[in-house]
């Protein structure tokens, strides 16, 4: 079967990642793309890399050029997608890229984003460990469904595992986040350009202000942390794409090494996407380019009593639109890896 589709905010990294993901789907048929400032352009003229779809023009965001296809995916920036959302028909399957549909908290998106509350959808991780089963449970037939913050589910499926196992404590959580600015979208900002950022790493939204806080804490209490605390703060680094994330969690006293890696293991085995690396082993950005695949090393720092984990992953494929896509596939009762490369691109 093939499904119709349409892509808002195609102009963007996140909608030229999907549309470049989509190109290699067997199921899905990209028909409609949409922008703000770009419509009225052919796709290629502001994707050029995308030569298969030279047939495709860029129409204006509207309900209307939105409706009447199988799936919408909506990569919009935060704040765009909820009015649009509400207007499209209800057993259209519609995936949200940005923020407006991953927070259950109102609260929460009063403190960390503001404006109007369109409520939760159904969150696409599909790995990431619940206290009973995985978020896949949850995407089955599903016909709305959140895409997550990119260091938001790197950060989670690294600690989620040792809070379900009861092996870590969710409090006094700490991670540090090497990330592309990519991360970031495509619109020009200053302190994004080459000759602020090549040669450099610089530090932003330190001190528990970066909006993927709340969004890391709740798929750690969906792990089962009753009240989780983390100290969050990411980094750009002078590389386009990829999330290299190390965190670090205090061990519950009394519990081995062995257990420790344990939860790990039983975390993730058997899974294509996240994969966790033989003991000594530690992933590298350049290892997941390309791919829709989680890469994580683990280690028990003895001393301190913490473990500490590194997850590398590449922030448009498996941290946005590889994450979006592997949802639909659940939601749409295809396998979950159509259509997704697990292995990356080297050198």
């Amino acid at each position: 079967m093939t499904y119709s589709v349409a892509i808002a905010g195609a102009s963007g990294y996140a909608g030229g990642e999907l549309l470049r993901l989509l190109a290699e789907h067997p199921h899905f048929d990209v028909r409609t793309v949409t922008a703000h400032s770009n419509a009225g352009q052919p796709l290629v003229a502001v994707q050029p890399h995308l030569r298969g779809y030279t047939h495709l023009t860029l129409k204006d965001t509207t309900v209307d050029n939105l409706a009447g296809h199988d799936v919408v995916f909506l990569a919009l920036p935060h704040g765009a997608s909820g009015a649009i959302a509400d207007q499209l028909p209800a057993d259209t399957l519609v995936v949200d890229c940005g923020a407006d549909h991953r927070l259950e908290s109102e609260a929460d998106w009063d403190a960390f984003y503001g404006g109007e509350f369109h409520g939760a959808w159904t969150y696409g991780v599909p790995e990431l460990p619940r206290l009973t089963g995985t978020q896949r449970d949850r995407l089955a037939k599903t016909r709305r469904i959140a895409a997550p913050g990119c260091n938001a589910s790197t950060v989670a499926l690294s600690l989620a595992p040792g809070i379900r196992a009861g092996v870590i404590e969710a409090t006094d959580l700490v991670s540090v986040l090497a990330v592309g600015p990519s991360g970031a979208g495509k619109a020009a900002k200053t302190h994004l350009l080459a000759s602020e950022i090549l040669g450099s790493a610089n530090p932003y939204a330190v001190g528990g202000t970066h909006r993927h806080t709340p969004e890391i804490e709740q798929s750690l209490r969906w792990a089962g942390g009753a009240e989780p605390t983390i100290s969050f703060t990411p980094v750009i680094v002078p590389m386009s794409r990829g999330i290299l994330a190390t965190s670090t969690a205090r061990i519950v006293p009394g519990t081995s090494a062995a257990a420790v890696r344990e939860a790990w293991e039983d975390a993730y085995a058997g899974e294509t996407f996240v994969q966790l690396l033989p003991e000594g082993q530690f992933p590298r950005t350049a290892d997941v380019l390309g791919a829709n695949t989680a890469l994580i090393g683990l280690a028990v720092d003895e001393h301190a009593g913490r473990v500490v984990v590194v997850a590398a992953v590449d922030n448009l494929v498996k941290g946005t639109a590889g994450a979006a896509i592997q949802s639909t596939n659940l939601a749409l009762g295809l396998a979950e890896s159509t259509g997704l490369p697990v292995n990356g691109v080297a050198p």
